[in-house]
């Protein structure tokens, strides 16, 4: 009885140690708490900026694109700023050959051009100023660490791959450039419009679609020039047309007073299934509050930017945690009908409602993965809350409410009626000498 009381109070402690992390954060980690702004806020909540990109004139008087090759720029900015972590940033379409980009959080319209990164064309250009390929013929270029050039050496490098058409003349550049070591002319520039981002030593020809860049770089100096190559591989020159400041579009009370309500609503539940179920009602309490401590832990350690419809899909994930109690504790109620000990119901009922939860949970999980791929801005936001939560509440409603069913079934209270069992009425029974 000890031991299971010991085990209860332990879920206890680390359900109010990870609430207050959440809450308050922790210096010795640097975690900052949902107090101090851990976790980040979308437009709709806290405002942000709002900019308006235009098609440069490349000199051929062309401003007027296809839409997939508006929508290639929209995916590649859409990429650049989930890189910077605003996942519910919106990028999309706007008038004729413009480009919406609006980004929560910051004030200030010049630091979110910054955070997106250059709208220049990226080119690559050799000492004689000659263009060996363009940002078009980049398919990747992203920061690795590791051994690059074989020399048992690990470090921060840069990774390039090249599509095939600029296999020959990045081949025929680095060949050229090769012939030059010693004399201090033998690199290739990667250069956006006049701003010269790396300027890489050519010391053999690459005859291949890929190579690598190093030099001592840091891994936060290794990370910039990849993302700068990345924000490079524009199809066209982009302008910014317009760029301003915005309120949160919902109000500043909006996401206090969402708060507010869901407390509330939790609260009610957490009546609710005590008031039904006691014992279990109780457990599925304490670990519904430990699923609200380690969704807040997580969106502040993962940096998720906060919206209302991300808001929503923590609260549909609560409601779908207490619906797997539900199924579990009453089956449970089943196997007491039936007759059975506290401990083999208990045993019984998980072991039966487990796979029905499972199911029920993976196949929502499923659609949030797809919303989060294929959605954007705060369609993104709800599936990454949504999957979030999903995964939390099947930890929290299923094993962590197993360990502490069992814990208060191993306390050694044996009446059926605090684990929501109905009372049994008494009966007359009648015998030859008359009722008793």
């Amino acid at each position: 009885m000890k031991k299971s009381i010991s085990k209860v109070i332990l879920v206890l402690v680390c359900t109010v140690f990870v609430a207050m992390v959440a809450l308050l954060g922790f210096k010795p980690a640097n975690i900052t708490g949902v107090m101090d702004g851990g976790i980040k806020r979308g437009l709709d909540l806290v405002g942000g900026t709002s900019i308006v990109y235009g098609i440069k004139d490349d000199g051929s008087g062309t401003t007027t694109y296809s839409n997939e090759e508006i929508e290639e720029v929209i995916s590649m900015l859409r990429d650049r700023v989930d890189r910077r972590g605003y996942t519910e940033a919106v990028v999309a379409g706007y008038g004729d050959n413009m480009i919406l980009v609006e980004i929560p959080d910051i004030d200030d319209p010049e630091a979110a051009i910054q955070a997106i990164g250059s709208t220049a064309k990226l080119s690559f250009v050799d000492s004689n100023g000659k263009e060996v390929v363009s940002g078009d013929n980049v398919k990747k270029a992203e920061a690795l660490f590791g051994d690059s050039d074989g020399n048992g050496l690990e470090e921060w490098y840069i990774s390039l791959e090249f599509d095939s058409s600029a296999r020959e003349a990045f081949a025929a550049a680095t060949a050229e450039m090769a012939a030059l070591a010693g004399s201090g002319a033998n690199y290739i520039q990667i250069k956006l419009d006049n701003d010269v981002i790396s300027s890489p030593s050519v010391n053999e020809k690459i005859d291949s679609t890929s190579c690598v860049i190093n030099g001592n770089f840091t891994k936060e100096q290794a990370t910039e020039t990849a993302e700068l190559i990345s924000a490079g591989r524009l199809p066209f020159e982009l302008t910014v047309e317009e760029m301003r400041a915005v309120g949160p579009t919902l109000g500043d009370n909006a996401l206090k007073n969402s708060l507010i309500a869901g407390a509330i609503g939790i609260l009610l539940v957490m009546i609710f299934m005590i008031i039904i179920y006691k014992i279990p009602g109780l457990v599925s309490s304490i670990a519904l509050v430990a699923y609200v401590a380690i969704v807040a832990l997580v969106l502040v350690l993962g940096g998720v930017n906060l919206t209302l419809p991300g808001i929503a899909g923590i609260i549909l994930t609560i409601g779908m945690a207490v619906d797997a109690n539900v199924v579990i504790y009453e089956r449970i109620k089943e196997e007491l009908t039936l007759g059975k000990t506290i401990k083999s119901a208990a045993r019984s009922g998980f072991s039966r409602a487990i796979w029905a939860v499972i199911d029920s949970n993976v196949t929502t999980l499923i659609a949030a993965i797809v919303l989060y791929y294929l959605g954007s801005g705060t369609v993104k936001g709800f599936g990454i809350t949504l999957c979030i939560g999903v995964i939390v509440s099947m930890f929290t409603a299923v094993l962590l409410s197993r360990f502490l069913l069992t814990a208060f079934v191993n306390m050694g209270i044996t009446n059926p009626v605090l684990f929501g069992a109905a009372k049994k009425k008494a009966s007359a029974v009648k015998t030859e000498g008359g009722d008793r």
